[in-house]
């Protein structure tokens, strides 16, 4: 497949034709529908007192199918999905995309259309800055380095609800769309782009771009939608047994990446422990071989909320006073971000968990303001900056900080 990056880095998005190949069509139409009729016995069961009796497939905007949290899904007549997520068309071209050879796959799920017409969502940028960092982390780091993380729909029937606006992934919101994302953000936005998908077609983007789900009606929807990272979840992979031998050994190969991953995690973060400047440094690097200097400064930030988890985990009287959307964060893996999770944070005592935070703190008060929000972000108001990384702190003067604390 024919891909052109430099296009890719510029927009921010690229729309592809027949992804997914023709004569595979059919045969993921099929396992779709096998997967969601024992999401949906699933969802029954799980059901609320107050719920629908189909649970969250009645109850979703959108219902989505997530092998991460139900991997009960896959068997012998649904490993294809599974496969088609390991293809030249998926992998391959996100690996190329990302100039990361050793890319993983990090979410498989899939977007269906709900019972009854829902209407528009939101017009949004999948970051929040609570849990991750302020936008200008993720586009500095991108102008430098490339994205990290990218984004795919591909649809097994026609599908046109997503808009993307060209290049936001790269800047701010202009004046023109703060005006209007404020007044109603479920309207399309001046220069948005709808992407009209034909069945097996797909649309991969870097999610710091604005875009939009247009229209959650109950025309049949079945969107692939997933993504790809150097970082990537550690799995339970007792699916993989119904896979490929190449298949298996992909995500035994992922899961060892993975692992990996979390040890380096563990050193740069003991390295701040230390007050080792030069050692956290130079595994920043480790952990992402070749990136500058804006790169590690985003690190450093997804580092800080990782430090908070750890304390607010092991020390939970200390932190007390911590945004609510943090302590829910504190509870969850999200490995693009290097938050490994609750098990992760019992790497490390106590008393280790409250130095490192003390490392990292001034960082987290750097990052603050008043509670507010800028719409097109997730989540609500907050107490971090959305746009702006601190203009009174770097990574060179926060490492040597600690020099001067020592």
């Amino acid at each position: 497949m024919e891909l052109d990056r430099e296009r890719f880095l510029s927009e921010g998005y690229l729309i592809l034709r027949e992804v997914v190949p023709p004569q595979r069509l059919e045969s993921l139409r099929a396992a779709s529908e096998l997967m969601v009729e024992r999401q949906k016995a699933i969802w029954a069961r799980e059901r609320g007192p107050d719920d629908p009796p189909g649970g969250a497939w009645e109850t979703g905007a959108q219902p989505r199918l997530h092998l991460g949290a139900y991997p009960e899904l896959v068997d012998s007549e649904t490993a294809g999905f599974v496969e088609f997520w390991l293809h030249d068309n998926t992998l391959g071209v996100s690996s190329e995309l990302l100039a990361m050879p050793h890319a993983a796959v990090t979410e498989m799920m899939m977007m269906c259309s709900p019972v009854s017409d829902r209407g528009p969502a939101k017009w949004h940028r999948d970051i929040h800055p609570f849990d991750t960092a302020p936008l200008q982390g993720y586009t500095e780091d991108i102008i430098e380095n490339g994205p990290r993380y990218v984004q795919w729909n591909i649809p097994l029937y026609d599908d046109n609800v997503l808009w993307v606006i060209p290049g936001s992934h790269l800047r701010y919101n202009t004046k023109e769309e703060q005006v209007q994302l404020d007044a109603d953000a479920q309207v399309p936005l001046p220069g948005g782009v709808q992407t009209e998908l034909n069945a097996g077609d797909g649309v991969v983007y870097i999610t710091p771009i604005l875009h939009w789900g247009s229209n959650y009606s109950t025309k049949l929807r079945r969107t692939l939608h997933g993504g790809y990272s150097n970082f990537a979840p550690c799995r339970d992979l007792g699916f993989a047994e119904h896979l490929s031998a190449e298949g298996r050994a992909l995500f035994e190969r992922w899961n060892e990446q993975t692992a990996r991953t979390m040890d380096l995690t563990e050193t740069v973060l003991r390295a701040a422990l230390a007050g080792d400047g030069e050692g956290y440094l130079a595994g920043l690097g480790a952990l992402q071989p070749g990136i500058g200097a804006k790169g590690k400064w985003q690190l450093t930030a997804f580092l800080s909320k990782a430090a908070c988890y750890i304390n607010m985990l092991n020390n939970p009287e200390q932190m007390e006073d911590m945004a609510e959307p943090l302590r829910h964060s504190a509870q969850a893996r999200h490995p693009t971000t290097l938050n490994w999770g609750p098990e992760f944070a019992g790497r490390f005592s106590r008393d280790e968990s409250a130095a490192l935070w003390g490392r990292f703190a001034p960082l987290d008060a750097a990052l603050q303001r008043e509670e507010h929000y800028v719409a097109s972000f997730q989540g609500g108001p907050v107490p971090y900056e959305f746009n702006t990384m601190p203009t009174d702190l770097d990574l060179g003067s926060f490492v040597g900080g600690w020099d001067a604390a020592a």
